[in-house]
């Protein structure tokens, strides 16, 4: 028998063995890992082996051969086929590694919806076109369109996917470059897309929301004949099929994530989605506690704030308190001294009216009288000062009050387009007030902060006598809250989310209290929110 086959020399060269090419040499000296490589599959040994078989008289070993060599290719295929799998898996378990180590220490949401996002389209990653972030908000009931990544036509895949291909950066590089100049631009770019995936979290039949609400990714194929997905969503993503892939953390419904690919049309396997869904757990975990330090990064300024702000008013507070306590020590003195000053004066006026010129004691007489109109000078000072710090009450005009209140408001007014008006009631008594702080509380009820500005934007004012009293009533039309918000508003502080807005209220509360007027605000969200302040018309009505 002619033997082509080389499989029983030690030694060969390449041009012996059509198998064996450049880069193998060290197979041409290594009999047994020749044949256990090369010679198994080799054309030449298969038809050697036939000859064996067909020989006169045959070759025992032949039918032995025969059906040996079949089981060891099969079992050469699965131990690549093993080694294969090994080899992915273990990029994947290290992929898994690097990402997780990042999701885990980031706190920052945008750094961690870069990284995720990031590893769903890199080919270093799981390698899909394109992905969409959609995240749950609780409060609103609504999955919103939050973050796209990924090309829109194939001329920006290719020139993506070039750049990526010849910078050659990890996956932790490409995320940090996407969030330093792309994230942005890529809301920008899925702007219109986004926009159109937001959806009621209570539409259970749609697609989306029931891959939320059962918590397990749903690989969706033919989706423009798939009876649960909406004619729309299929027009708007043109693909074939896509990936739900919800976010879970704890049992909280965080968002959920679509995948597809729009430019290549690969088809999503099993494992794709299997990886996605190993990779789902801590990205949902990383995006809730990412959003929760957000939330407690904003609320503990709004409380630093709120502290600051309190901080300023207990200070006001001790200084007002200070400067009453001079005011009303320096009254006391002043009058106590003012008295017996007054004697002294008048007495002295008198002596200096009846003494002649010639009277040697004149010049003392005078002196005392410049002395006692100089202390009076600097007693009314004393008094005007003591004055300006202890606020007084007195009886004024009702209508005087008011109208003057407008005249100082008129301009801003105008300028958010206001309508006011004063209807005055008949025969009104004067009102024992300190007009400053009344005239004060006014103004701020027509210039208040609050939020909720409706269409109907006028004020209207009315004052009515009633027995040892004058009613004074701010009707506001335009603010559309509720009893609840408004009470809130009259405590200094106790509303933290917009600080300053209603804490005029809230002092004017303080003032009319203090003065003893009685003050009731009352919230409507239709009609708006309406103002009544009881004037006393009697000293005695005041605490």
């Amino acid at each position: 028998m002619d033997r082509e086959c080389c499989w029983d020399r030690d030694v060969i060269t390449l041009a012996d063995c059509p198998e064996t090419g450049e880069g193998e040499e060290d197979l041409l000296s290594s009999k047994q890992q020749r044949i256990l490589e090369k010679c198994c599959e080799c054309p030449r040994f298969l038809d050697e082996l036939k000859q064996l078989a067909g020989a006169v008289p045959p070759n025992p070993l032949a039918p032995v051969l025969a059906t040996i060599l079949p089981e060891f290719l099969r079992q050469k295929a699965q131990i690549q086929s093993l080694v294969s799998f090994l080899d992915n898996k273990t990029l994947e378990i290290r992929f898994l590694h690097e990402l997780g180590s990042v999701l885990q220490s980031s706190v920052d949401l945008d750094e961690v919806l870069s990284v995720a996002m990031t590893a769903i389209t890199a080919g270093k990653g799981f390698g899909m076109n394109r992905a969409f972030l959609l995240l749950c908000d609780r409060e609103e009931g609504m999955l919103n369109g939050y973050l796209g990544l990924g090309p829109r036509n194939l001329e920006e895949a290719r020139r993506v996917w070039g750049e990526i291909s010849q910078n050659d950066m990890d996956l932790q590089t490409l995320a940090q470059n996407f969030r330093d100049t792309k994230l942005s631009s890529e809301r920008e770019k899925f702007h219109d897309v986004l926009e159109l995936l937001t959806i009621p979290l209570s539409n259970k039949d749609h697609i989306v929301i029931k891959a939320l609400d059962g918590r397990r990714p749903i690989m969706v194929q033919g989706v423009f004949q798939h009876p649960d997905v909406p004619p729309e969503l299929a027009r708007l993503l043109g693909v074939d099929d896509f990936l739900l892939m919800p976010l879970i953390s704890r049992n909280r419904r965080v968002g959920i994530i679509l995948a597809d690919n729009c430019i290549t049309h690969r088809a999503i396997t099993e494992a794709d989605m299997h990886s996605l869904e190993t990779f789902g757990f801590p990205v949902a975990f990383a995006i809730e506690r990412a959003s929760l330090y957000d939330k407690l990064q904003v609320e503990l300024n709004r409380v630093t704030e709120a502290g600051k702000k309190l901080k300023e008013q207990q200070q006001l507070i001790v200084k007002m308190e200070n400067m009453a306590l001079v005011g009303r020590i320096t009254s006391s003195i002043a009058h106590s001294v003012r008295n017996p000053l007054m004697v002294i004066g008048g007495f002295a006026r008198s002596i200096l009216k009846n003494s002649p010129a010639s009277d040697p004691k004149r010049t003392f007489i005078e002196s005392i009288v410049a002395e006692t109109r100089q202390l009076e000078g600097v007693l009314d000072e004393v008094l005007n000062y003591s004055d300006s710090l202890y606020p007084t009450c007195d009886f004024w005009d009702v209508d005087q009050l008011v109208e003057a209140s407008l005249r100082d408001t008129a301009d801003a007014l105008a300028l958010l387009n206001y309508a006011t008006g004063y209807s005055p009631g008949l025969t009104l008594p004067p009102v024992y007030i300190d007009f400053k702080q009344l005239s004060y509380c006014i103004r701020t009820m027509l210039l208040n902060d609050i939020q909720g500005i409706g269409s109907d934007r006028s004020i209207a004012i009315s004052s009515q006598s009633v027995e040892d009293g004058v009613i004074l009533r701010i009707e506001d039309h335009s603010r559309h809250i509720t009893q609840s918000e408004l009470d809130h508003l009259l405590v200094p502080f106790s509303e933290p989310r917009d600080l300053g807005a209603g804490l005029g209220l809230a002092l004017c509360k303080a003032m009319l209290e203090k003065q003893g007027l009685l003050f009731e605000a009352r919230a409507d969200q239709q009609t708006g929110i309406m103002y009544t302040i009881t004037l006393p018309t009697r000293k005695e009505e005041q605490s």
